[in-house]
């Protein structure tokens, strides 16, 4: 498959999640202001990740990623509402994300707040409206990506993250905070699209490893662009971990041993599809693509 068929998948399914995402939540809601707020970041120019993952997942198992579009919608929602929160004044502090202005510089603090309470909130009621699949199998979905959000995963990453800003940390408190805060989320949507499409345990153990090295290498070269990316290009000011006095994998291993250490996850998340064909194609291509990308 050629870089622009992966471009034509990424294009095709955003813009179906788009429309899905549009219609759970309506522009024109009352309150208007809250729906606004959520619209505003929900719509701010995301690559939507996390549930192209999931269809990805689930089409590799030999199943049909669009057949998920709510439970992968409820995972984009879930992950918006972290960016607003992780921009406020009391996290990051951050004034631009995706190249707009963040949320709470637009609609107020208070009002940030709430509009990643209703998108977190709103994600459990899309994920549960999932048609066509067994009733047990969707609780077990959205419980994993309960525990993936909340304080043993995403959350609680966040949360050593908080505490660790100006501090001296190790390389392993350091991938402990990134497995939970940015890994969690990648995990759950490979897992869940597997899970939904009936994946065989086999295939669930090499999908989650894939996924756990797939959110390592992303966390690498996401320090990296921190470092030598381009602004108008991953849409926030660079030096943003150096401004809060973070303890990045550039700030750990150096430029080169970052760059080092991305390769071989994104050795080892490939070397995790061997058992995997065509079918894969996707998730193969995806990895490969967080070395070269600039956004």
């Amino acid at each position: 498959m050629t870089e622009h068929s992966l471009s034509q998948y990424c294009k095709n399914r955003i813009h179906l999640i788009n429309e899905a995402l549009s219609s759970y939540i309506p522009d024109e809601s009352h309150p208007t202001v809250i729906y606004q707020a959520m619209r505003y970041s929900l719509f701010a120019g995301g690559k939507r990740l996390r549930p192209i993952m999931l269809m990805a997942a689930a089409d590799a198992v030999g199943g049909n990623g669009l057949d998920y579009l709510p439970v992968a919608c409820g995972l984009e929602m879930i992950h918006t509402y972290s960016l607003i929160h992780d921009d406020l004044p009391a996290m990051d502090n951050d004034d631009y994300r995706r190249g707009k202005l963040t949320n709470h510089k637009v609609y107020g603090e208070g009002m940030a707040i709430l509009a990643g309470d209703g998108l977190l909130t709103a994600a459990f009621n899309v994920m549960l409206s999932q048609p066509n699949v067994d009733p047990a199998v969707l609780v077990d979905v959205v419980r994993e990506i309960a525990t993936a959000a909340g304080a043993a995963g995403m959350v609680g990453g966040q949360a050593v993250d908080l505490a660790s800003e100006g501090k001296n940390i190790d390389a392993k408190t350091l991938e402990f905070m990134h497995q939970t805060k940015t890994g969690a989320l990648f995990k759950t949507a490979l897992r869940s699209g597997a899970k939904l499409a009936g994946a065989s345990e086999q295939q669930l153990i090499a999908l989650t490893n894939y996924a756990e090295q797939f959110g390592l290498a992303f966390q690498i070269t996401d320090d990296i662009l921190d470092v030598v990316g381009n602004q108008d290009k991953i849409g926030k000011p660079v030096g943003s971990d150096i401004k809060n006095n973070k303890v990045t994998y550039v700030t750990l291993h150096s430029l080169d041993g970052a760059r080092q250490l991305a390769q071989t996850s994104v050795d080892s998340a490939l070397a995790s599809l061997n058992g995997f064909g065509a079918e894969a194609r996707i998730l193969r291509e995806l990895v490969e693509y967080l070395i070269t990308r600039e956004a």
